[in-house]
């Protein structure tokens, strides 16, 4: 059985391992590829599903909505908004609930926060944030979030000037040697009692060396043993589900030398391994 954790101050339990929406998932000639990997995390105790209309121009929302209209109340349902204004953040939501097949959303996110110009575009009086502050008012979503994986002092100044409820951002073993988001945005946003999503498990496979983290269980386990409320992984096929699930499932938490054991492990390829903080 999966265990769960509390998303922080939204009072949720969310199961340790949750579906991301980029990779199979968003895949519009692989439909029903992605419908039978969302159906089978859901199966298996999975309630936690993040997606965004950037991935595949929508394709991720259009896939997981197919699924969504027969089983939304299992699932606590994550998307963005890549405006930074509240013009564009409401024509946004619109397309995404159509595409997402439901009526709300539990958790709204400003999406890939990276420079000064788009904290000030968010926080202006006419930016995105305004636009989530209405929607929650309204009950079409029910918590907000901030999403960064490039820039962790800026994600920092964002939670410190708004009460978020979730932050979502990169954690993996080699997170350290670079920008690292564990040592300037974790401490904070467990003070704050955020529900923090992790992503970046794997670094889209370049965290796997043959000198370095050679599976998934030191990959995820190294994640799921910092305080995180979860971690959420794209898929390819349904036995990278299955074996998620399992690895989940039997997962205790690394001792601290062991820890740093895989942070010196990914040293000599950091670069890989953060390699979404210097290109993307």
């Amino acid at each position: 059985m999966l265990p769960k954790r509390l998303l922080g101050k939204t009072g949720f339990s969310v199961s340790i391992y949750s579906l991301g929406g980029e990779s199979t998932i968003e895949s519009t000639d692989r439909t029903d590829e992605a419908e039978a990997i969302i159906n089978r995390a859901l199966d298996l105790g999975v309630n936690y599903i993040d997606t965004a209309p950037a991935y595949n121009l929508g394709g991720s929302e259009s896939n997981i909505g197919r699924v969504m209209k027969r089983r939304r109340e299992e699932v606590f349902l994550a998307t963005k908004t890549g405006s930074r204004s509240y013009s564009g953040t409401m024509r946004q939501v619109e397309k995404s609930l159509s595409r997402l097949q439901t009526d709300y959303l539990n958790l709204y996110q400003l999406h890939d926060m990276q420079t000064e110009d788009d904290l000030k575009k968010v926080l202006a009086e006419d930016g995105a944030l305004k636009a989530l502050e209405e929607l929650k008012s309204q009950g079409v979503i029910r918590h907000t979030g901030i999403t960064g994986h490039k820039d962790p002092k800026l994600l920092l100044r964002v939670i410190k000037e708004y009460p978020f409820d979730c932050i979502l951002f990169s954690l993996n073993a080699g997170d350290v040697h670079y920008r690292s988001f564990k040592e300037i945005v974790l401490p904070v946003a467990v003070s704050q009692n955020l529900g923090i999503i992790a992503m970046k498990v794997t670094a889209v496979g370049r965290i796997f060396n043959k000198n370095g983290l050679a599976t998934m269980e030191q990959a995820l386990g190294y994640t799921l043993s910092h305080p995180v409320s979860t971690a959420i992984v794209g898929i390819t096929n349904l036995a990278e589900v299955e074996e998620n699930v399992r690895i989940a499932a039997e997962f205790k938490p690394y001792t601290e030398e062991e820890l740093r054991k895989l942070e010196r492990l990914t040293e000599p390829y950091a670069e890989e391994a953060n390699f979404f903080k210097y290109h993307w």
